[in-house]
């Protein structure tokens, strides 16, 4: 059962969401069920089922299985515990030749590391070299490094008219991205379980991309797990709060039980055992009954029994709403890194339009100016 359960949950294969604005001109035998927003790999949906409302038409894929996808050349900018992630899989698997693979860090040390670790790889000397002739760059480096400077390091190159970069920075929405003179943009928000391939990875893309060229970086960040495609970019953002921080909450969880263990009087490794076997065979059953969470909760709560009173001292603690209240925290950071209005949430309401006017007013003093003048001079026009 076990055996069967790790098979159907391989983060080795990936699925899709699509959000979909409502439009009267897609024909509904393209869309799949209401329910059903998650897309194994033999269903790639096309690009009229990926693009949102107003995006042009773009072309269809006929095949339902897409093929293995080989870039001409992967460029890694960055070569940290993510960007080696992807690295590795990406080489050991056969998806990518070594020998097309090119790494550049500003740590040398780092750079040589990868380079040991994935014989055959090309380390470069600078950001253009490394950029020259590269298909796909794959980003990973630290946000505060996209600076002007990088960016127009990346100008400087020979980047080839259909490259893409990918993005595994946490934070920072596509936009941001265009001053490094590419044109189509991947934006993903991996979580740490990828170092061992069994991440979980939501990701975007701007809408120039095709369904091969989407097909190849879906099996890019495969390396990392499981994938799921979202068509508009917020989902990033919200992704962030769930499985981008959520091993932070898990593992806070974690040390919170262990830590109680070993108060009771359990051996630490003894403890850990416990609670990290609780944990995972919690989840591998909760998957394979398919069961709605509360319902498996309740399975295990007796009436004035032991559980019962755990469970009413985390109602009592306001448990739920301490989660829920962290991952509202995580999103309205997320959208603050990449510049969005974060006043989001219960209990929020939305800016009002008129501050966000005069805000803009007080960053623009000139327009300012100008619209101040052109009010009083209103002013003094006759009254008819």
């Amino acid at each position: 059962m076990i055996r069967s359960l790790i098979s159907k949950a391989s983060l080795s294969s990936s699925s899709r969401l699509t959000i979909r604005q409502c439009n009267p001109m897609r024909a509904s035998s393209s869309l799949p069920p209401r329910k059903e927003r998650f897309f194994p790999s033999s269903e790639y949906p096309t690009d009229t089922m990926i693009q949102r409302q107003n995006s042009s038409a773009a072309a269809t894929d006929d095949s339902n299985t897409p093929n293995t996808i080989q870039f001409e050349k992967v460029a890694f900018l960055g070569t940290g515990k993510m960007a080696q992630a992807i690295m590795s899989p990406l080489i050991q698997t056969g998806l990518q030749p070594a020998e097309k693979v090119s790494i550049f860090d500003v740590s040398v040390a780092q750079m040589k590391q990868a380079s040991e670790q994935n014989p055959g790889v090309v380390m470069a000397q600078s950001i253009p070299e490394l950029v020259d002739g590269a298909d796909l760059l794959v980003c990973a480096v630290k946000p505060q490094n996209i600076t002007e400077g990088l960016c127009s390091e990346l100008r400087k190159a020979n980047i080839p008219e259909n490259a893409t970069l990918l993005s595994v920075i946490a934070g920072l929405p596509l936009d941001m991205y265009y001053a490094t003179g590419y044109q189509k943009i991947v934006r993903s928000m991996p979580n740490t379980p990828a170092m061992i391939g069994r991440g979980m990875t939501v990701w975007c893309c701007t809408e120039n991309m095709t369904v091969n060229e989407r097909d190849g970086i879906n099996q890019v960040l495969g390396c990392l797990g499981k994938t799921i495609f979202v068509d508009e970019e917020k989902y990033v953002d919200m992704s962030t709060s769930i499985s981008g921080s959520g091993p932070a909450y898990i593992f806070m969880l974690m040390e919170a039980m262990i830590d109680a263990g070993v108060h009771m009087g359990f051996p630490r490794d003894k403890a850990t055992t416990l609670v990290y076997h609780t944990l995972l065979g919690s989840t591998l059953y909760a998957m394979e009954t398919g069961e709605h969470p509360a319902i498996l909760r309740n399975n295990v709560t007796s009436p004035s029994g032991t559980t019962a009173s755990a469970l009413y001292e985390l109602e009592n603690g306001r448990f739920r709403t301490v989660i829920k209240d962290a991952m509202w925290a995580c999103y309205r950071r997320s959208l603050e890194m990449g510049g969005h209005e974060s006043n989001v949430g219960p209990g929020r309401a939305p800016v009002p339009e008129g501050r966000v006017i005069q805000q803009f007013l007080d960053d623009h003093d000139d327009l300012k100016v100008s619209i101040q003048k052109k009010g009083d001079a209103s002013d003094h026009e006759p009254k008819m």
